[in-house]
């Protein structure tokens, strides 16, 4: 217990040490300000829409990317859903097939 009292001391001591005064607290304000200027961020051009002319498992995987993100369930948003490429049935819901080339109109 005396050497946790001892070690306080010491640490109370010490920060007495290296407090600034106001003289000091003020000249070390005064001589870092810089004036800031505010700088208009530039306007960002909207992003391109286009849809491309083939859907399916065999376009996705050859447009780039990393193919195996298609096989992961917990694969970031960017791959796209397993919902894109499969072919639900209307009545029960439930998948009848995998899309693997489909072509747009």
């Amino acid at each position: 217990m005396k050497k946790l009292v001892g070690v306080g001391i010491l640490l109370v001591a010490a920060s007495f040490v290296f407090a600034q005064t106001p003289e000091t607290q003020k000249k070390a304000s005064t001589t870092f300000t810089k004036k800031r200027t505010k700088v208009a961020p530039s306007p960002t051009p909207p992003p391109v829409v286009h849809k491309e002319n083939t859907d399916g498992v065999l376009p996705r995987m050859s447009r780039g990317g990393n193919p195996f993100q298609m096989f992961n369930p917990k694969a970031p948003a960017k791959y796209g859903k397993a919902e894109d490429n499969t072919e639900l049935d209307p009545e029960t819901g439930k998948w009848k097939g995998i899309k693997l080339f489909t072509i747009n109109f």
